[in-house]
Protein backbone atom coordinates (compact mmCIF):
# COMPACT_ATOMS: atom_id res chain seq x y z
CA UNK A 1 0.00 0.00 0.00
CA UNK A 2 0.91 3.24 -0.62
CA UNK A 3 2.76 5.12 2.05
CA UNK A 4 1.45 8.24 1.70
CA UNK A 5 -1.97 6.70 1.99
CA UNK A 6 -1.54 5.51 5.29
CA UNK A 7 -0.12 8.66 6.41
CA UNK A 8 -3.00 10.18 5.21
CA UNK A 9 -5.42 7.82 7.25
CA UNK A 10 -3.90 7.43 10.36
CA UNK A 11 -3.98 11.63 10.02
CA UNK A 12 -7.74 11.95 9.99
CA UNK A 13 -7.69 8.86 12.47
CA UNK A 14 -6.18 11.20 14.96
CA UNK A 15 -8.27 14.19 13.95
CA UNK A 16 -11.41 12.17 14.24
CA UNK A 17 -10.30 10.55 17.70
CA UNK A 18 -9.45 14.51 19.01
CA UNK A 19 -12.72 15.83 17.98
CA UNK A 20 -15.36 13.11 19.23
CA UNK A 21 -13.52 13.74 22.54
CA UNK A 22 -13.77 17.08 22.48
CA UNK A 23 -17.70 16.98 21.39
CA UNK A 24 -18.23 14.32 23.89
CA UNK A 25 -16.69 16.65 26.53
CA UNK A 26 -18.90 19.11 25.54
CA UNK A 27 -22.15 17.50 25.44
CA UNK A 28 -21.57 15.95 29.24
CA UNK A 29 -20.83 19.40 30.15
CA UNK A 30 -24.25 20.63 29.02
CA UNK A 31 -26.10 17.53 30.12
CA UNK A 32 -24.38 18.13 33.77
CA UNK A 33 -25.06 22.43 33.90
CA UNK A 34 -28.77 21.51 32.74
CA UNK A 35 -29.10 18.76 35.59
CA UNK A 36 -28.16 21.08 38.16
CA UNK A 37 -30.46 22.45 40.20
CA UNK A 38 -30.59 26.36 41.36
CA UNK A 39 -29.57 27.08 44.67
CA UNK A 40 -29.80 30.30 46.84
CA UNK A 41 -27.58 31.15 49.71
CA UNK A 42 -29.59 32.02 53.35
CA UNK A 43 -28.80 32.31 56.55
CA UNK A 44 -28.96 29.77 59.23
CA UNK A 45 -28.15 28.64 62.80
CA UNK A 46 -24.45 27.51 63.29
CA UNK A 47 -26.21 25.95 66.30
CA UNK A 48 -29.01 25.24 68.49
CA UNK A 49 -30.42 28.69 69.90
CA UNK A 50 -32.76 29.02 72.27
CA UNK A 51 -35.47 31.11 73.39
CA UNK A 52 -34.78 34.47 74.05
CA UNK A 53 -30.95 34.29 73.05
CA UNK A 54 -29.74 37.57 71.28
CA UNK A 55 -28.15 36.57 67.81
CA UNK A 56 -24.42 37.39 67.43
CA UNK A 57 -22.15 36.87 64.39
CA UNK A 58 -20.56 33.46 65.45
CA UNK A 59 -24.27 31.87 65.76
CA UNK A 60 -25.26 32.38 61.92
CA UNK A 61 -23.88 30.13 58.86
CA UNK A 62 -25.09 30.23 55.33
CA UNK A 63 -26.22 27.40 53.49
CA UNK A 64 -26.99 26.52 49.98
CA UNK A 65 -31.04 25.87 49.12
CA UNK A 66 -32.45 24.06 46.02
CA UNK A 67 -35.46 24.87 44.59
CA UNK A 68 -38.12 27.35 46.66
CA UNK A 69 -37.14 29.62 49.31
CA UNK A 70 -39.14 29.89 52.80
CA UNK A 71 -41.07 32.92 52.29
CA UNK A 72 -39.52 35.50 55.70
CA UNK A 73 -36.13 33.96 54.86
CA UNK A 74 -33.04 36.10 55.87
CA UNK A 75 -30.34 36.59 52.72
CA UNK A 76 -27.30 38.76 54.80
CA UNK A 77 -26.11 38.12 58.19
CA UNK A 78 -26.76 41.63 59.42
CA UNK A 79 -30.39 41.52 58.66
CA UNK A 80 -30.52 39.01 61.75
CA UNK A 81 -27.42 39.81 64.36
CA UNK A 82 -28.51 41.80 67.34
CA UNK A 83 -32.31 40.50 67.32
CA UNK A 84 -33.67 38.12 70.06
CA UNK A 85 -34.74 34.75 69.23
CA UNK A 86 -38.40 34.26 70.04
CA UNK A 87 -38.60 30.64 68.83
CA UNK A 88 -36.22 27.77 69.38
CA UNK A 89 -34.11 27.68 66.28
CA UNK A 90 -32.08 24.43 65.86
CA UNK A 91 -28.57 23.81 63.94
CA UNK A 92 -28.49 24.10 60.34
CA UNK A 93 -31.65 25.59 60.01
CA UNK A 94 -32.51 28.38 57.79
CA UNK A 95 -33.52 31.59 60.13
CA UNK A 96 -36.96 33.05 59.32
CA UNK A 97 -38.08 36.60 60.48
CA UNK A 98 -40.88 35.12 61.98
CA UNK A 99 -38.64 33.47 64.93
CA UNK A 100 -36.64 36.94 65.59
CA UNK A 101 -37.85 39.42 67.46
CA UNK A 102 -38.00 43.16 65.61
CA UNK A 103 -34.87 45.13 65.22
CA UNK A 104 -34.04 46.93 68.40
CA UNK A 105 -35.96 45.30 71.10
CA UNK A 106 -33.14 43.10 71.97
CA UNK A 107 -33.42 39.71 73.71
CA UNK A 108 -34.64 37.91 76.64
CA UNK A 109 -38.30 37.63 78.13
CA UNK A 110 -39.59 40.89 76.50
CA UNK A 111 -38.54 40.23 72.93
CA UNK A 112 -40.81 37.11 73.28
CA UNK A 113 -43.72 39.39 73.98
CA UNK A 114 -45.91 39.96 71.04
CA UNK A 115 -47.42 43.84 70.84
CA UNK A 116 -50.38 44.92 72.64
CA UNK A 117 -49.73 41.89 74.94
CA UNK A 118 -48.35 41.53 78.81
CA UNK A 119 -46.19 39.30 80.69
CA UNK A 120 -47.48 39.11 84.41
CA UNK A 121 -45.79 37.26 86.67
CA UNK A 122 -47.61 35.25 89.22
CA UNK A 123 -46.19 33.76 92.58
CA UNK A 124 -47.07 30.06 92.70
CA UNK A 125 -45.74 27.01 94.94
CA UNK A 126 -45.04 23.51 93.82
CA UNK A 127 -49.06 23.11 93.95
CA UNK A 128 -50.22 26.41 92.66
CA UNK A 129 -47.73 25.90 89.67
CA UNK A 130 -49.14 22.73 88.60
CA UNK A 131 -46.77 20.84 89.53
CA UNK A 132 -43.58 22.24 87.55
CA UNK A 133 -45.91 21.22 84.73
CA UNK A 134 -46.64 25.09 83.44
CA UNK A 135 -43.94 24.78 81.34
CA UNK A 136 -43.62 27.60 78.22
CA UNK A 137 -46.06 27.46 75.77
CA UNK A 138 -48.54 25.63 78.11
CA UNK A 139 -52.25 26.59 78.45
CA UNK A 140 -53.76 27.02 81.88
CA UNK A 141 -57.44 28.67 83.64
CA UNK A 142 -56.38 31.16 86.63
CA UNK A 143 -58.72 29.91 89.79
CA UNK A 144 -59.39 32.42 92.69
CA UNK A 145 -60.74 31.54 96.29
CA UNK A 146 -61.65 33.52 99.13
CA UNK A 147 -64.22 35.39 100.87
CA UNK A 148 -65.95 37.10 98.75
CA UNK A 149 -66.29 41.03 100.16
CA UNK A 150 -69.73 42.03 101.67
CA UNK A 151 -71.61 38.91 101.31
CA UNK A 152 -73.41 38.52 104.51
CA UNK A 153 -73.71 34.45 104.19
CA UNK A 154 -69.99 33.90 103.97
CA UNK A 155 -69.91 32.59 107.56
CA UNK A 156 -72.09 30.04 106.85
CA UNK A 157 -71.75 29.06 103.19
CA UNK A 158 -67.60 29.53 103.27
CA UNK A 159 -64.94 30.62 101.09
CA UNK A 160 -65.79 30.73 97.16
CA UNK A 161 -63.79 29.81 94.38
CA UNK A 162 -64.08 30.87 90.89
CA UNK A 163 -62.78 30.85 87.77
CA UNK A 164 -60.91 34.03 86.43
CA UNK A 165 -59.04 33.63 83.64
CA UNK A 166 -59.45 31.16 80.85
CA UNK A 167 -56.92 29.74 78.12
CA UNK A 168 -53.73 31.85 79.18
CA UNK A 169 -50.42 31.09 77.74
CA UNK A 170 -47.40 30.47 79.55
CA UNK A 171 -44.82 32.48 78.75
CA UNK A 172 -42.13 31.71 81.18
CA UNK A 173 -41.61 29.36 83.95
CA UNK A 174 -39.27 30.95 87.45
CA UNK A 175 -36.34 32.96 86.11
CA UNK A 176 -34.63 30.94 83.27
CA UNK A 177 -37.24 30.97 80.24
CA UNK A 178 -35.86 27.87 79.04
CA UNK A 179 -37.16 24.01 79.62
CA UNK A 180 -34.46 21.74 81.30
CA UNK A 181 -32.14 20.40 79.25
CA UNK A 182 -33.77 16.61 79.76
CA UNK A 183 -37.08 18.32 78.89
CA UNK A 184 -38.17 17.68 82.11
CA UNK A 185 -40.43 20.13 84.35
CA UNK A 186 -39.28 22.33 86.78
CA UNK A 187 -40.09 23.31 90.04
CA UNK A 188 -40.37 26.86 90.08
CA UNK A 189 -41.48 29.74 91.97
CA UNK A 190 -42.68 32.13 89.27
CA UNK A 191 -44.59 32.09 86.56
CA UNK A 192 -45.09 34.99 83.94
CA UNK A 193 -48.40 34.02 81.90
CA UNK A 194 -48.90 36.29 78.86
CA UNK A 195 -52.24 38.28 79.03
CA UNK A 196 -53.98 41.85 77.84
CA UNK A 197 -53.41 44.58 79.48
CA UNK A 198 -57.67 43.73 81.46
CA UNK A 199 -56.22 40.64 82.13
CA UNK A 200 -53.07 41.61 83.89
CA UNK A 201 -54.93 44.16 86.02
CA UNK A 202 -57.42 41.08 86.94
CA UNK A 203 -54.80 39.35 87.90
CA UNK A 204 -52.69 41.41 89.40
CA UNK A 205 -55.32 42.16 91.72
CA UNK A 206 -56.33 38.33 92.52
CA UNK A 207 -52.94 37.78 93.41
CA UNK A 208 -52.69 40.74 96.19
CA UNK A 209 -56.01 40.00 97.55
CA UNK A 210 -56.90 35.99 97.36
CA UNK A 211 -55.15 32.79 96.75
CA UNK A 212 -54.74 31.66 92.84
CA UNK A 213 -54.40 28.26 91.38
CA UNK A 214 -53.19 27.13 87.90
CA UNK A 215 -55.60 24.54 86.26
CA UNK A 216 -53.62 22.99 83.23
CA UNK A 217 -55.56 22.84 80.47
CA UNK A 218 -54.84 20.59 76.63
CA UNK A 219 -53.57 23.74 74.60
CA UNK A 220 -55.92 22.47 71.40
CA UNK A 221 -59.01 23.01 73.80
CA UNK A 222 -59.55 26.67 73.15
CA UNK A 223 -63.68 26.42 74.35
CA UNK A 224 -64.42 29.04 77.10
CA UNK A 225 -66.47 27.25 79.71
CA UNK A 226 -69.01 29.39 81.74
CA UNK A 227 -68.46 28.17 85.01
CA UNK A 228 -71.02 29.59 88.30
CA UNK A 229 -67.98 29.02 90.76
CA UNK A 230 -69.15 27.16 93.90
CA UNK A 231 -69.00 27.58 97.65
CA UNK A 232 -67.85 25.17 100.72
CA UNK A 233 -71.63 24.80 101.39
CA UNK A 234 -71.98 22.62 98.09
CA UNK A 235 -69.22 19.82 98.36
CA UNK A 236 -71.19 19.15 101.95
CA UNK A 237 -75.08 18.96 100.53
CA UNK A 238 -75.98 15.88 99.78
CA UNK A 239 -77.20 15.77 96.01
CA UNK A 240 -77.55 12.12 95.33
CA UNK A 241 -81.43 11.27 94.32
CA UNK A 242 -83.47 9.70 97.18
CA UNK A 243 -83.40 6.09 97.53
CA UNK A 244 -86.07 4.39 95.78
CA UNK A 245 -88.50 2.28 97.74
CA UNK A 246 -88.72 -1.15 97.01
CA UNK A 247 -91.70 -2.16 95.95
CA UNK A 248 -94.07 -5.02 97.90
CA UNK A 249 -94.76 -7.78 95.50
CA UNK A 250 -98.52 -7.93 94.91
CA UNK A 251 -100.78 -10.65 96.08
CA UNK A 252 -101.37 -13.55 93.97
CA UNK A 253 -104.56 -15.47 95.41
CA UNK A 254 -104.48 -19.13 93.81
CA UNK A 255 -107.46 -20.60 92.30
CA UNK A 256 -108.91 -22.82 94.81
CA UNK A 257 -108.08 -26.64 93.76
CA UNK A 258 -111.16 -28.65 91.95
CA UNK A 259 -111.96 -31.88 89.76
CA UNK A 260 -113.85 -32.26 87.15
CA UNK A 261 -116.29 -35.06 86.41
CA UNK A 262 -117.52 -35.99 82.50
CA UNK A 263 -121.37 -36.27 82.51
CA UNK A 264 -122.87 -38.62 78.75
CA UNK A 265 -126.35 -38.04 78.70
CA UNK A 266 -126.69 -39.87 75.70
CA UNK A 267 -125.30 -38.50 72.65
CA UNK A 268 -124.14 -35.43 74.78
CA UNK A 269 -121.22 -34.61 77.06
CA UNK A 270 -121.14 -32.20 79.71
CA UNK A 271 -117.95 -30.85 82.46
CA UNK A 272 -119.23 -30.40 85.56
CA UNK A 273 -116.69 -28.55 88.23
CA UNK A 274 -116.58 -29.43 91.73
CA UNK A 275 -114.16 -27.91 94.57
CA UNK A 276 -112.53 -30.06 96.41
CA UNK A 277 -112.10 -30.24 100.02
CA UNK A 278 -109.58 -28.41 100.36
CA UNK A 279 -110.98 -26.08 98.25
CA UNK A 280 -114.33 -25.02 100.28
CA UNK A 281 -112.17 -24.46 103.71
Amino acid sequence: MNRRLITILLTAFVIACVCTYFVAKVVSGMATASKKPTTTAVVAASSDLKLGTLIAKGDLTTIEIAGSVPKEAIFKPEDAIGRGVVADIYQGEPILNSRLAPVGSGGGLAATIPPGMRACAVKVDDVVGVSGFATPGMRVDVLISGNPPGEQNSATTGPKVKTILQNIQVLSAGTDIQKDDQGKPKQVQVVNLMVTPDQAEILSLATSQEKIQLVLRNPLDTQISQTPGTIVRNLFEDKNPAPVKARSAPVVHKAAPTYTIEIINGSQRSDQKFATPEGKQ
